[in-house]
Formats: C-alpha cells, structure tokens, sequence
C-alpha cells in the first residue's frame, strides 16, 4: 500500500460535513484517493453535553484491513481529548462487525441496543450504542 496521509477535511459549501464540529475531521488519503474519514458531530445543543459528541467514520472497500480505520479513529480520539471532551459515542449496525471491533479495539464499551432507531432504504434498523469516556 502506498503511504497513508491524513488531512483536516475543511468544508467545502455543506458537502459530506453538515453538522459536524470544526475540530475531529480527517480524511485518509492513499496516493491520490481517499480512503477513507472521520468526523465528529454534537450530541446535542444543550449545554450540559458540550463535552459529549457522536463519532462517525468511513472505509473505502477498497482500504479496509490496512489499518486506516486505526489511524483515523486513534487521531480523532487524540483531537477530541484537546478539545475538551469527555465522552465519545459511536452508533454501529449490529452486522458491522469490523466497525464495531475497530472501536472495542480502542476502548469503546457497548452501551446497549437501540431497538428501529434508524431507517436506511426504507428499513427501520437497530444500531449498537458504544461510548468511550476521556
């Protein structure tokens, strides 16, 4: 694999960003491709969860089991505890095995199982909820 760069992703209009905080977003480059990104949103508006925020993050097919998902997720957790955070969540489809590994690798713990919380293709789903304090 060629070498692995990780950038700031700096918003571009609303695209691929929307909602997300101004600090914790990274894109994986691999040569001249992205590989991959993370992002950090708010949990919520309300002042007592300022220090809570909701990580989510992407692999190309084409990149996972390269460790990418490792740097990326190591980086962000770097960001977030600088920035004053003190609880990461993650919400995981249960199939996801690898995502929801890749977060147990660095310290999340499976909060619970939301029952058909979200929709994705007109399906409602379940999601695993995971947390990592700082």
């Amino acid at each position: 694999m060629e070498t692995l760069l990780l950038r700031l992703m700096l918003p571009i209009g609303n695209i691929g960003i929307s909602g997300k905080l101004s600090f914790g977003r990274l894109v994986a480059e691999v040569g001249e491709k992205i590989a991959g990104w993370v992002a950090l949103s708010p949990y919520s508006t309300r002042q007592v969860y300022i220090g809570v925020v909701e990580v989510g993050i992407y692999i190309d097919p084409d990149f996972q089991g390269n460790g990418i998902g490792s740097a990326l997720l190591e980086n962000v957790l770097g960001v977030s505890e600088k920035e004053g955070v003190w609880t990461v969540q993650a919400s995981i489809f249960p199939e996801n095995a690898a995502s929801l590994a890749l977060h147990q690798k660095f310290g999340f713990r499976v909060v619970g199982r939301r029952e058909r919380i979200a929709q994705l293709n007109g399906k409602w789903r379940d999601v695993m909820l995971l947390e990592k304090r700082l």
